[in-house]
């Protein structure tokens, strides 16, 4: 059974990486969430409220990491997935990380990103030349990291599909199925 890695950390959104897990499960790929370390990680909930002027965090659901970014064999994985949150503003400096994505992004593998995940490939030096999407306050990091930001429920730009955040999941899966099914199917 093909594998696909998640790769993720406390704080992330909750939405952002239980759906991608569950319909990837369910289309019969092996998932491996993997995290700075093997541990139950703390997800948040992201919403907006009325008179605040960007979203609120809650806590959100717990989930157990399977593997350490350290330990991770990327030729094991046929796709990458990385969800948002605030998980990606702090593993993106985290050098397994950016070893990770640059292989998946390096070799023309799939990978699935939104909401903040676009900083993770940013450090990692692979948006350059890109089109993305992600939460809309992340457009000028972008713009500095040399990607063009798409303001769109899923952008396709060759193997990389992404999003602005949760509520897009529906078009992001379904062309990230369509590149997984044609490139690595289950």
């Amino acid at each position: 059974m093909p594998k696909i890695l998640i790769v993720t950390g406390d704080a992330a959104e909750s939405l952002e990486v239980m759906y991608p897990y569950q319909r990837l499960l369910e289309e019969g790929y092996e998932v491996d969430i993997a995290a700075p370390s093997v541990k139950k990680l703390q997800f948040v909930v992201h919403d907006f409220t009325d008179g605040f002027d960007t979203y609120t965090e809650k806590a959100g659901y717990t989930w157990p990491a399977d593997v350490a970014f350290a330990d991770v064999d990327p030729a094991q994985y046929v796709a990458l997935v990385i969800p948002g949150g605030r998980a990606p503003e702090y593993i993106r400096n985290d050098p397994d990380v950016q070893r990770i994505v640059r292989h998946f992004m390096g070799a023309d593998q799939p990978v699935a990103q939104l909401c903040h995940a676009p900083q993770v490939l940013a450090a990692a030096g692979t948006l350059t030349g890109r089109r993305t999407a992600a939460y809309p306050a992340l457009a000028a990091e972008l713009a500095a990291a040399g990607a063009e930001y798409v303001d769109s429920a899923a952008v396709v730009d060759g193997q990389m599909v992404s999003a602005r955040a949760w509520p897009d999941h529906p078009a992001w899966m379904r062309e990230f199925i369509q590149i997984l099914r044609s490139k690595a199917p289950a």
